[in-house]
């Protein structure tokens, strides 16, 4: 479970959160929204997960059925496997980046380069141009490997595959964390060709804005890094809790679980990436990266800046950091794969392999679209429907089936039963009233997002009778096509023009292509449905 929480996202996604959102002072909102909806969401999930394993079912949209007699909530459980299926279509992409990264460390293609030509690699590995190697495609050909090394080890079983994996990844994964981090706070200005010291970025990124907290921005950007680093609102939660034993406690193994993940990105996620790369680069010029998204800042400077630490220990260094990455990512990408798994095995009595290997499949042919169109959008497409919007809309729905559909008297009983804790009393109220309203709020607030975040002036606007300009990023907006529609009215020549209504058609057909996953499983489901009343 621990393994299925620590990601890509604890290294990469929050420190960049943080410096952008008030430095410490995120840390506020951050663990509000960790205690009254991560906390409650990892219990829920965890008790509906061994509800349903307890009935024989390993996937959400009959784990969900189980729980209430209205037939509806099996089809609400479809995002529990669609959002598995659609964000690791693009995780893996990531994950192959990684990879390829701890490949060319080890072989010393960044010794003696620049931070341009470092830069410069990368956007060329997006673009398919070879460099370094010289291989044509190389990110399609990585992409394509580590798919089938997630299919390889899911085949092989939650104990012999993905548990084999976890106990190895895990402890290599923090012991990496902990030297980097050593590193990244020990750095010294003039030793290893840096500027400035390492606590210069790790007094940056801690240092309070207490003026961030009255921004909703801020409090909607901690709940989305709760979610996207606790995986709750996915379904691998459920899924995995489904093989927990009826007596086995899980009150303390979720609280376990959650804590494990903070340490690690907290902890250590905040002492590595941004230390060094302050150290290097000042403050100004890493601020200039992280605007352009997390992703930048760690495969477009990370390669140099380790170069400058010597050939030895750069390499290692180096490795050591891509490698925690790709370690990260594999035990998130194999719970990802796990619910579709289960589900051919219940529903279809297909073989592990078999239905491990069509979850390749299917990762394989939903995620050439984000790699051969990155640059049009319809990675971050993805990203915005399935592993942003799909989850809050999963979250909230799942935590109105337990504690009003099932019933908050029956769900707390199935939270504590056979725990070597009990959860606080408190909590029962917390998760029947507070956590669905937070749920809610986010929703709506991400449905109706203002333009530039300013709620008050988009009010005063919209009862003055001036109307309501959304955000670029609002769910009312992004349906819209909203930023494409304004590029496009700006536009100042015929090919620049046919540039956006390119990216507006691809971004359209990436819609639709979810869409049309999201449909299948449902009509799988109704397959099932269909074959257990026969049977």
């Amino acid at each position: 479970m621990a393994g299925n929480a620590v990601g890509l996202g604890n290294f990469l996604r929050f420190p960049v959160q943080a410096v952008q959102n008030g430095g410490g002072a995120f840390l506020i909102p951050y663990l509000i929204c960790f205690l009254l909806m991560g906390i409650p969401l990892l219990w829920v999930e965890w008790a509906t997960g061994r509800f349903g394993g307890n009935k024989g079912h390993h996937s959400t949209p009959f784990i969900l059925d189980s729980m209430a007699k209205q037939s509806l909530w099996k089809y609400v459980g479809v995002f529990g496997i669609f959002t598995n299926l659609a964000v690791a279509a693009y995780y893996c992409y990531i994950e192959s980046w990684t990879m390829t990264y701890v490949i060319k460390t080890l072989l010393g293609h960044f010794i003696n380069t620049s931070p341009v030509k470092v830069s410069a690699a990368f956007d060329a590995y997006l673009d398919f141009v070879p460099t370094f190697t010289g291989l044509p495609y190389e990110a399609i050909v990585a992409f394509i490997i580590c798919v089938m090394l997630n299919a390889w080890v899911l085949s092989k079983g939650l104990v012999d595959g993905i548990e084999k994996v976890a106990k190895i990844g895990m402890p290599m994964l923090i012991v990496f964390g902990m030297v980097l981090a050593w590193s990244g706070i020990t750095l010294q200005a003039g030793e290893k060709g840096a500027l400035y010291d390492g606590t210069v970025g790790l007094n940056y990124l801690w240092t309070p804005d207490f003026s961030s907290l009255a921004n909703p921005a801020v409090w909607l950007a901690a709940a989305g890094q709760i979610f996207f680093t606790l995986s709750v609102g996915m379904g691998t939660i459920q899924c995995y809790a489904s093989y927990v034993k009826p007596k086995d406690d899980i009150t303390l193994n979720a609280m376990s679980a959650g804590w494990m993940n903070e340490f690690v990105e907290v902890c250590l996620g905040s002492a590595i990436l941004i230390p060094i790369a302050v150290g290097y680069l000042g403050i100004d010029k890493v601020l200039e990266i992280t605007h352009q998204g997390a992703l930048g800042l760690g495969f477009r400077t990370m390669p140099f800046l380790f170069s400058q630490w010597g050939e030895w220990l750069g390499v290692i260094s180096g490795a050591m950091f891509f490698g925690l990455l790709f370690f990260a990512g594999l035990t998130s990408s194999l719970a990802m794969g796990t619910p579709w798994v289960a589900f051919l095995q219940d529903e279809f009595k297909w073989s592990r392999k078999s239905a491990a290997w069509s979850f390749g499949l299917i990762t394989l042919v939903l995620g050439l679209p984000t790699i051969l169109f990155f640059r049009q959008g319809v990675f971050d497409e993805f990203d915005y429907w399935a592993g942003t919007v799909s989850l809050v809309v999963f979250a909230l729905l799942e935590s109105i089936l337990f504690a009003w559909i099932f019933g908050m008297e029956k769900g707390w009983k199935a939270i504590n039963y056979g725990g070597d804790i009990k959860a606080p009393g408190i909590y029962k109220y917390i998760i029947k009233y507070v956590t669905p309203s937070m749920l809610l709020f986010i929703f709506v607030a991400a449905m109706f997002s203002p333009d530039h975040g300013n709620w008050s002036d988009e009010l005063s606007h919209l009862f003055s009778g001036h109307g309501w300009a959304f955000s670029d990023q609002a769910i009312v907006a992004k349906i819209m096509n909203q930023d494409m529609n304004k590029a496009l009215s700006l536009a100042k020549s015929a090919q620049e023009q046919s540039e956006i209504l390119l990216k507006r058609q691809l971004i359209n057909a990436s819609r639709l292509l979810l869409v049309m996953v999201f449909v299948g499983i449902c009509l799988l489901v109704y397959i099932a449905e269909q074959n257990r009343k026969k049977r």
